[in-house]
């Protein structure tokens, strides 16, 4: 397994999702952000149905770096629980691999 971890948030909107990715790659949290428009939401919320348009940012950051972009997200997000999952990349190219992770700086 490599030590890459992806991450997957959402947002209320393709704007927030810039400034968080752009702010995330730019600390060295995560060596790239993936912006996915155009995601539909449907989840329950405080006991209502919610049906949501929203963007998805695909972070990849390290296994190490996981805590860091996670606590900055979570400084950043407008939403009161925003979804921030990160799932390990079993394998992949090794060169992309090692450049994720010299780009993922947590010693800042």
């Amino acid at each position: 397994m490599s030590e890459v971890r992806m991450v997957f948030v959402t947002a209320p909107d393709e704007s927030t999702a810039v400034s968080i990715a752009r702010q995330m790659v730019e600390e060295g949290l995560a060596a790239c952000a993936n912006l996915v428009p155009g995601v539909r939401s449907i989840y329950k919320w405080q006991n209502e149905i919610h049906d949501e348009p929203e963007s998805m940012v695909i972070f990849k950051t390290t296994v190490a770096g996981f805590e860091a972009l996670k606590q900055r997200i979570l400084a950043l997000h407008p939403y009161d629980c925003p979804e921030i999952m990160g799932v390990d990349v079993a394998d992949g190219h090794t060169d992309y691999l090692v450049w994720v992770a010299e780009m993922v700086d947590i010693q800042k």
